[in-house]
């Protein structure tokens, strides 16, 4: 008897388990309207939950962010107030702090505020999936020690004076380095500083990681940080710290293209040697144009040798041409072959006959039968 009780109550102990435990941590939704209510349900979620934007709201002091959390916007806006109310060092409107935080920020427009639109601090990952972010008086977004994945986002101007899109940077009490990793589509309404690496002394290092398949890519040269189309050209080039090393898989150099009174920036890998076909990808030809070859000089004395690796920045001259299309020389007009035959009119004479004949015997039969 005691067994059969001990067993029904391991039963129902596993039961609990497997059905108590899963909602418990089940992820919910939670709609908000004002900055109240999203502040107390930022506090209130368990980790995984979705905070739902349901209108436009002021944000009047920074939100911070301690576990992982989704925040759909549903594509509302969020205007950061004048009288902004914090006077902490943090005036970001959104920061995801330390290890345990995780915030994605998805379908919203921040507009406005004293510092940054969003910052990952010190361990913390933010994930930017069709983000609209402008007119912060510091920057875009602060990567300070985090971690930034860009899915989708459009930067406008941000930053007093000079554009700051994105920042790299490290705090003085930040332990991790950050890291930002390129995962679909940046743009930006400024090209000056769309990614820029501070020299504030703390910041020793950096990690820039493109995956497969994202668009826009983010590349550090020997001296600059690139950002580039899906086809690595050049959009905008920032100076990078001599105090600050990237790690990256590989390193890259400038080829600038030349033709035609124009200019164009790709990188390509060091070390690495380049094809023909690669640059010729990049020009877009006139019609019944053609290239004629590719030099290392502008007055195409010298011809680029494509053998070579590239090594440093490089300049590539290419020499195009018009084809001249020959003009069909004229038909002469063709002349109708003559009847030679002469006229005589002896047709016409047998057909005459022909009938008169036939009329007479006409005649003959009709005459007999009467």
């Amino acid at each position: 008897m005691k067994n059969s009780i001990k067993i029904t109550a391991i039963f129902a102990a596993i039961l609990a388990i497997l059905f108590i435990v899963p909602n418990a941590s089940k992820a919910t939704t939670r709609e908000v309207t004002d900055e109240s209510t999203l502040i107390s349900e930022i506090n209130s979620a368990n980790p995984g939950d979705t905070i739902s934007i349901q209108n436009n709201i002021t944000i009047t002091q920074p939100i911070v962010i301690a576990k992982e959390l989704i925040i759909e916007g549903n594509g509302y806006t969020l205007t950061g107030s004048e009288g902004w109310t914090s006077t902490s060092g943090n005036q970001t409107m959104f920061t995801a702090q330390l290890s345990d935080a995780k915030l994605t920020l998805r379908n919203i427009n921040l507009v406005r505020g004293p510092k940054y639109g969003v910052q990952s601090y010190d361990g913390a990952t933010v994930i930017l999936d069709n983000v609209n972010i402008t007119d912060f008086n510091y920057g875009g977004v602060l990567v300070n020690g985090g971690k930034l994945e860009v899915r989708d986002l459009h930067l406008g101007r941000n930053g007093t004076g000079a554009n700051n899109g994105i920042e790299i940077d490290k705090g003085a009490a930040a332990t991790n380095s950050p890291t930002l990793v390129m995962n679909g589509v940046l743009k930006s309404d400024a090209a000056e500083n769309v990614v820029r690496v501070a020299d504030n002394g703390n910041l020793t290092n950096f990690t820039i990681e493109n995956a497969e398949g994202t668009t826009n890519k983010v590349f550090v040269t020997g001296e600059a940080v690139v950002l580039t189309d899906e086809y690595n050209n050049v959009i905008s080039e920032t100076v990078l710290p001599d105090t600050v090393t990237p790690n990256v898989d590989k390193e890259k150099v400038f080829v600038t293209i030349a033709y035609n009174k124009e200019t164009l920036r790709i990188v390509v890998n060091k070390d690495e040697k380049i094809t023909a076909d690669l640059i010729a990808s990049h020009i877009v030809l006139d019609e019944n144009h053609k290239i004629d070859g590719y030099f290392t000089d502008e007055s195409y004395q010298t011809e680029f040798d494509f053998n070579q690796a590239i090594t440093a920045e490089t300049t590539i001259y290419v020499k195009i041409s018009e084809i001249q299309v020959e003009e069909p020389a004229p038909e002469e007009p063709v002349e109708e072959e003559k009847d030679e035959t002469p006229k005589t009119g002896v047709n016409s004479y047998l057909g005459l006959a022909t009938f008169i004949i036939a009329m007479a015997v006409a005649g003959i039969i009709y005459t007999k039968k009467q």
